[in-house]
């Protein structure tokens, strides 16, 4: 071999193993696995695959305020040789323990027990929920868990119409980086609830911000077939459930 065909060889064989490299760095665990995106938070990943915001944390060893970072690998399943009930989240809603100690002998000089103060839930939007209408209008589409386009309810507007917070919550996600929703909205309402406003033509509030029941979070926008309409979806415990359920009764504009 001519000494420049082997220096050409070397130099092609480099720029194989960098890119073999790259590749290799870049590359994702397997299934299963989620390599996080600059746009997304924990919320909008569970979102994305059905899963409770909650659960994603705990296998991945994320604690509150569940920050995550551009290139991060989550987990998306849990630990399959749990023991039942391991994975229930009893951990997260049991009460604190109380010690106790034997009755001790009465005395006058003894000191009266510590008394117990037990703080409200917080922030304030923990409470039961009321959930409102986000836009006024006709419904288009019914909830469908078999569809995937479905697992919300579509309902009409104009362009630029106000989207009001269906209840009050903290903006968990205001972005676009979901495929197939657009502008979004999601809305943290308390461990259990969470809410999602889609095709938005323009967002009015940012992640962390707190809103209130009625409040304009963004302007109506259009789907993929360019009808002006708000796609509205309710999850509890990272399940898409029917919104029909949740609002207060109407009449069928339709």
């Amino acid at each position: 071999m001519k000494p420049i065909q082997k220096a050409l060889l070397m130099i092609l064989l480099a720029l194989s193993l960098a890119a073999c490299a790259r590749l290799e760095m870049n590359a994702f665990k397997g299934p299963g696995w989620y390599r996080v995106k600059p746009t997304d938070t924990l919320y909008s990943i569970a979102w994305r695959y059905d899963l409770d915001y909650r659960d994603l944390a705990r296998w991945n060893g994320i604690a509150e305020p569940y920050a995550i970072h551009p290139g991060q690998d989550l987990q998306l399943f849990g630990p399959k040789d749990s023991a039942a009930g391991a994975d229930t989240g009893q951990a997260r809603t049991a009460r604190p323990s109380v010690k106790t100690t034997p009755a001790a002998p009465s005395s006058s000089t003894r000191k009266p027990p510590a008394k117990v103060v037990v703080k409200p839930l917080q922030p304030e939007y923990s409470k039961v929920l009321r959930w409102s209408w986000p836009v006024d209008g006709a419904l288009l589409k019914r909830f469908s868990l078999k569809q995937l386009d479905r697992h919300g309810i579509d309902i009409a507007g104009e362009i630029g119409q106000p989207v009001r917070a269906a209840e009050s919550g903290k903006v968990v996600y205001s972005g676009n980086g979901l495929s197939g929703y657009g502008n979004l909205v999601i809305i943290k309402h308390n461990d259990r609830y969470l809410s999602a406003y889609a095709h938005n033509r323009r967002l009015k509030v940012k992640e962390g911000q707190v809103v209130r029941r009625g409040e304009t979070i963004a302007t109506l926008g259009q789907g993929r077939d360019g009808v002006a309409r708000l796609h509205f979806q309710i999850r509890k415990n990272g399940k898409p459930v029917d919104p029909l359920k949740y609002l207060p009764p109407r009449q069928d504009k339709r």
